[in-house]
C-alpha cells in the first residue's frame, strides 16, 4: 500500500524502535503523531519528520494514563479527520528479582505495556470503522513466549498484549481492520541500559530497523505474526525446548542467571517481620 498523507500513530516514537518506524513512515508521506513522555527527543524527531511530511506532530505525555492513552487518538481524529494506522509500540523495562517488585511497581509495567495498547486499540476502532479500515500492529516481545529470569512481570505485560492481538484476528475479522503481531527478539535499543538489575545475557542484539521492516510488512502483506529476527538460531531453539522439553528449558535458564541464596534469605527474613514485596524496610 502507499503511505502518502496516511495518518499514523507511533507510541514509544522518542528512542530505538519507535524512533526508527516514525521515521520511515514520515519518509514515505505519511502524517505521522509521534508519542512518548521524553518532550525533547520527540521535538528532534519531529524536526527530522518534517523534512519528508510536514504536518507530522507529537503529543507528549504518559500513556500509562487511560485519559492521555485514548486522548491521543482523539487529538489526532480532531486534527486529520482520521487514524489509518496505530503502532503500540511504547513499553518500559523490568527486570528484575521478583522479590524486589512491589505490587504498585508491577501494576506500572502493566499499564504502560499493556493496557496502553487496550486504550488506544479501543479508541482507535471506531474511527476505523467509520473509514472503512485500518491497521493495528502491536509490538510485543519474545519474552512472552519464553520468559527470561527476572522478567516475569515484563513478560505478563507482553503476553497480554500477544494474546489481546490474537483475539483482534477473529473479532475483527470483515472490518476492514488488520491488526498484526510483531514480536522482537533482542533489539539493540536502551532498554538494556534501564535493567533495574545486571542482566545475565550477553548475546548479540538485532538492529531496530529489522522490526520497522516487519511492521511494514505486516502491514502491506496483511501478516498477522512476524516474529524478528525472523529465522535466529537461538530463537528457534527456545521456542522448541518451551514446547517440548520445557523442564530442560528451566535449567538453562538457572544456570544462565540463578537466584542468590542471599536474595533468597533477605525476602524471608522481610517476611518473617510481616513486610509485603516493595514495602519499605523499617527503620
Amino acid at each position: 500500500m502507499e503511505f502518502e498523507d496516511r495518518v499514523v500513530i507511533v507510541t514509544g516514537a522518542s528512542s530505538g524502535i519507535g524512533r526508527v518506524t516514525a521515521r520511515s513512515f514520515a519518509a514515505r508521506g505519511a502524517v505521522v503523531v509521534a508519542v512518548a513522555r521524553r518532550e525533547e527527543l520527540l521535538e528532534r524527531l519531529i524536526a527530522e519528520c518534517r523534512e519528508d511530511s510536514p504536518r507530522s506532530h507529537y503529543i507528549a505525555g504518559d500513556l500509562g494514563r487511560r485519559e492521555f492513552a485514548e486522548g491521543i487518538v482523539d487529538a489526532t481524529v480532531e486534527r486529520h479527520g482520521r487514524v489509518d494506522v496505530l503502532i503500540n509500540n511504547a513499553a518500559i523495562s523490568k527486570h528484575k528479582q521478583i522479590y524486589h517488585i512491589g505490587v504498585d511497581e508491577a501494576e506500572h509495567v502493566m499499564d504502560v505495556n499493556f493496557r496502553s495498547c487496550l486504550w488506544t486499540t479501543f479508541a482507535a476502532i471506531p474511527p476505523m470503522l467509520r473509514a472503512g479500515g485500518g491497521f493495528i500492529v502491536n509490538v510485543s516481545s519474545f519474552a512472552a513466549n519464553v520468559v527470561p529470569p527476572r522478567e516475569s512481570v515484563y513478560a505478563a505485560s507482553k503476553a497480554a498484549m500477544s494474546a489481546f492481538t490474537a483475539g483482534l484476528w477473529n473479532d475483527l475479522e470483515g472490518s476492514g481492520i488488520h491488526a498484526a503481531l510483531v514480536i522482537p527478539g533482542a533489539i539493540d535499543t536502551e532498554i538494556w541500559d534501564k535493567a533495574d538489575e545486571s542482566m545475565a545475557f550477553k548475546g548479540a542484539k538485532a538492529a531496530p530497523e529489522l522490526v520497522t521492516r516487519a511492521i511494514f510488512d505486516a502491514i502491506r502483506k496483511r501478516r498477522r505474526e512476524i516474529t524478528v529476527p525472523r529465522h535466529k538460531p537461538e530463537l528457534m531453539l527456545a521456542r522448541l525446548l518451551r514446547a517440548y522439553f520445557p523442564g530442560l528449558l528451566r535449567v538453562g535458564m538457572r544456570r544462565m542467571d540463578p537466584v542468590p541464596e542471599e536474595v533468597i534469605e533477605r525476602a524471608r527474613a522481610r517476611a518473617v517481620r510481616g513486610l509485603r514485596l516493595g514495602d519499605p524496610d523499617e527503620g
